[in-house]
């Protein structure tokens, strides 16, 4: 059975406003430290931004983290180094280099911007998982939006079947935060975040 406390703290990480999730999530932290690492593994959070030595962007999650350095997509290295950081096998290595060029044509073509990374790891002999993380901020200030942004969590597990066929598990959260501007009609301000 879960620890009630976890669940008391899940339940009011879901009633926080989106837009304070980072400062909520450090708050309940210093709450109840020992539930730190669930806390961490169970909510969250929005997508980071980073830039591997080679200049590439890409995103930070719990999904290319190893301790405090984190994993680059595009040149399968720890920032800061790591000489023992956990890294996908070949075959998955491929699948992942694969997945971050067709990704990002697609993020390109969609969003028109933003950052998207892809993360494969082994979970058995024969299973594996991935995710697959899109982040977009409103980069131009239009009439009435003060700011916007969408960040998208896509995790899935593959468990290879029998005759070649394979069972998935999908698991997807899409972050969307837009700060509104109604003072042109004097109805004030007003925040939307959902998650």
């Amino acid at each position: 059975m879960a620890d009630p406390r976890l669940l008391a703290a899940l339940d009011l990480m879901r009633r926080m406003p989106p837009s304070r999730m980072e400062s909520s999530l450090e708050e309940l932290v210093d709450l109840v430290p020992d539930l730190t690492d669930d806390l961490l593994n169970t909510v969250d959070q929005p997508l980071q931004l980073a830039k591997d030595a080679k200049g590439n962007a890409y995103l930070l999650c719990d999904y290319n983290r190893d301790g405090d350095s984190y994993r680059s997509p595009w040149t399968n290295e720890y920032d800061p180094p790591l000489e023992d950081g956990v890294l996908p096998s070949t075959k998955l290595r491929t699948m992942e280099s694969l997945a971050n060029d067709i990704f990002d044509g697609y993020r390109e073509m969609y969003y028109e911007g933003g950052a998207v990374s892809v993360y494969f790891w082994d979970l058995d002999d024969s299973a594996f998982a991935a995710c697959v993380l899109f982040k977009k901020d409103v980069e131009t200030k239009i009439k009435g939006l003060n700011a916007g942004n969408w960040d998208a969590i896509h995790v899935i597990e593959v468990k290879p079947g029998q005759s070649g066929k394979a069972g998935y598990k999908l698991t997807s959260t899409v972050m969307l935060r837009v700060a509104v501007d109604h003072n042109v009609k004097g109805a004030g301000t007003g925040e939307i975040g959902r998650a």
